[in-house]
């Protein structure tokens, strides 16, 4: 019997090297801190709350008393939350007397997360 499987459909069955693409590509490629950067963006959407607070937040701008409610977390663990997403820019607040509201920090995050979702319900 022969231990050769065969070869799968979604892999190359020929080894070839497309100089062309790979210069444009290395070109193209982002710093290695900015891979890294994206990488943790990703990361933070990983994480189901974090992913619903964000939902929360492109809908209207919450304070943590009003995420908590929502999410039935608690007032530490959404802060917590909150506290991560604001070190990747990911929300912002802004103070109204002693109240801080959040919201999506700019219309690159409700552009990422928007398609993010389409792309999550086209597949269903």
């Amino acid at each position: 019997m022969s231990s050769k499987r065969p070869p799968a459909d979604d892999a190359c069955q020929e080894r070839a090297i497309h100089p062309e693409a790979l210069a444009r590509v290395q070109r193209e490629m982002p710093a290695p801190e900015t891979i890294i950067a994206l990488a943790e963006t990703f990361k933070a959407l990983a994480d189901p709350s974090r992913t619903r607070i964000l939902f929360a937040l492109s809908r209207a701008e919450l304070c943590v008393c009003d995420l908590a409610e929502l999410l039935g977390l608690s007032v530490s663990a959404i802060s917590h939350q909150l506290r991560h997403l604001r070190e990747l820019k990911l929300v912002k607040y802004r103070r109204e007397g002693k109240m801080a509201y959040y919201s999506l920090d700019d219309d690159h995050v409700k552009t990422l997360f928007r398609q993010g979702l389409a792309h999550v319900e086209e597949g269903r």
